[in-house]
């Protein structure tokens, strides 16, 4: 296992240095001048829009941070290399960067934002887990029967329904008409219980989709392990449909699903975008949203880092889980076999 974990740990490099120099080539291909946004409508004076070119790495400076200047006295301008250097630099230390609009560092913006991302993403995914465990084993053991038709129908909905379209019809009905649920905003009242009524319909909104697959993918698993030969050999030894599978079927059928579960976390604590937005809510997802209308780039490549070494984590903890679940699977450090 330890050899296991050292290998996948080590395959994150790779992954994590495409990623990033994918990120700050697309920030320098799209058109627009950083500093430019920084002003705004008005046009900064030359020494302010040389410091901040010079702050923001865009042109060489000395140790003293004068600009170095070119044979015609212009500043030279730091080149591609040597700036992906410099930021790759600052990822080590734990710097994203200091944002363009806000003029606060990029790391200290998402530790205020996150902290509301991250309990949302726990609120779906119990969400998640309970309803689309729970439907997928109704829907196999009850087979054909009122309860799996009422299932499979209601995961087809949700399947086709896109999930800020959900969440605008959620507002509509518990919010406007019926006056029953906040519609926007994480809460900020002294009662505990009212600030968590704020979660329910963005944890709906942002389970819904992975609730109906869940089910999907449970029911197909569960119905596939009932047919496997030691499932039939403990049917002959006399052993009861219940402790067959809770005891038996259950904790084979749920390895795709906890796969499935695990890498929908991973982008869930990553934040929504969609479901953020259409509430309003004062996370990641957002953050990110705003940072692209208002092209703040450090912000949108520091919230894409971050979603990348989130998911890269979660998947790790997904892979180490296998073992819980079955023991034949086992780990070698170079592969994984049953």
């Amino acid at each position: 296992m330890g050899k296991y974990i050292v290998k996948r740990v080590l395959q994150f490099i790779p992954v994590f240095l495409g990623v990033t120099l994918i990120l700050f080539a697309l920030q320098n291909i799209v058109p627009g001048d950083p500093i430019k946004l920084i002003g705004g409508e008005k046009a900064l004076p030359p020494e302010t829009e040389l410091q901040l070119r010079i702050k923001y790495n865009l042109v060489k400076s000395d140790s003293e941070g004068r600009p170095i200047l070119d044979e015609q006295g212009k500043p030279v301008p730091t080149g591609l290399p040597e700036r992906y250097v410099a930021y790759m630099g600052g990822l080590l230390k734990g710097d994203l960067g200091t944002s363009y609009q806000r003029k606060l560092p990029v790391a200290d913006i998402f530790a205020q934002k996150y902290p509301y991302t991250l309990k949302l993403a726990v609120c779906a995914i119990v969400l998640e887990a309970i309803m689309g465990i729970g439907a997928g084993i109704i829907s196999a053991v009850k087979r054909y029967s009122f309860w799996d038709v009422l299932v499979t129908l209601s995961t087809s909905v949700l399947v086709a329904v896109p999930a800020f379209w959900l969440g605008m019809i959620l507002q509509l009905v518990f919010g406007v008409m019926l006056q029953v649920m906040p519609i926007s905003g994480a809460g900020s009242s002294a009662s505990q219980f009212q600030d968590w009524m704020h979660y329910i319909l963005p944890a709906v909104t942002l389970a819904s989709v992975s609730t109906a697959y869940a089910a999907r993918i449970m029911r197909s698993q569960l119905l596939d392990v009932m047919n496997q030969d030691y499932i039939r050999t403990a049917k002959a030894k006399g052993l009861s449909n219940r402790a067959i599978i809770w005891k038996h079927a259950l904790k084979n059928a749920l390895i795709p699903v906890v796969t499935y579960i695990g890498v929908d976390f991973g982008g869930m604590m990553s934040g929504a975008i969609l479901t953020e937005t259409v509430f309003n809510w004062p996370g990641v997802g957002y953050e990110i949203f705003r940072a692209i209308t208002q092209r703040d780039w450090p912000i949108v490549m520091g919230g894409v880092t971050l979603i990348i070494v989130v998911v890269m984590v979660v998947n790790l903890l997904v892979d180490i889980s296998y073992a819980f679940l079955d023991p034949r699977i086992r780990y070698d450090g170079s592969n994984k076999s049953n």
